[in-house]
């Protein structure tokens, strides 16, 4: 892979992953909710789902999508009503996600609906999509093989949005202990909850 471009792609895509949207702002949530250990499980369905995203970009994938927006849609928007449903229970202080107001922890028992949430809203993000179609086609030398190429510029992305959803997920844990008192706690949920939802109907309109 030509080193230039090479260099060129890590900022880029590091200024992107940086940028607040819809895993940036998930990873903030339940940094909040659930603390950054947690958080992790979600880290590893998004960075999954990144990760498919990308090589599909590549490999021209993405063009069953486009010729079946259908599917895309109505993935998209089981996703965003599971988010948002997600929202409300926290909004509430209910659900898996909520913080106890008894003793300040989490109820989440299950780290695999943490993978999952974290893989369906990378993969249903439509911006994240049109993105990848955009940007790595043109960091690709046809040239050169395909395979090492594609292997490098996953790994950047990978490392990238992995760096930068914990950069997030720790303010998040650190808002909480700001707020870590027993008459915040409600209010901690609703803070979450909101952002939560406000994810699901991101995703939704987009």
């Amino acid at each position: 892979m030509d080193s230039a471009l090479l260099w060129a792609f890590i900022p880029t895509f590091f200024f992107v992953s940086i940028t607040p949207g819809m895993c940036m702002t998930l990873a903030l949530t339940l940094g909040m909710s659930v603390g950054y250990k947690r958080t992790l499980w979600m880290m590893i369905g998004e960075l999954a789902g990144v990760a498919v995203v990308s090589i599909a970009a590549v490999l021209g994938i993405a063009s069953i999508m486009l010729n079946y927006p259908w599917l895309f849609t109505g993935f998209k928007f089981v996703g965003a009503g599971y988010l948002f449903y997600l929202g409300v229970q926290m909004w509430r202080s209910r659900g898996k996600l909520a913080i106890s107001t008894d003793n300040q922890t989490t109820k989440v028992s299950n780290d695999w609906d943490l993978v999952v949430q974290g893989f369906v809203t990378a993969i249903a993000n439509p911006k994240g999509w049109a993105f990848m179609i955009s940007l790595l086609p043109p960091f690709i030398n046809s040239n050169k093989d395909l395979a090492p190429q594609l292997f490098i510029l996953v790994s950047i992305i990978l490392v990238s949005e992995f760096v930068c959803m914990t950069l997030y997920a720790t303010g998040g844990k650190s808002l909480k202990h700001m707020l870590g008192k027993a008459d915040n706690v409600k209010l901690m949920n609703r803070i979450a909850g909101t952002l939560m939802m406000g994810v699901g109907v991101w995703l939704f309109v987009s």
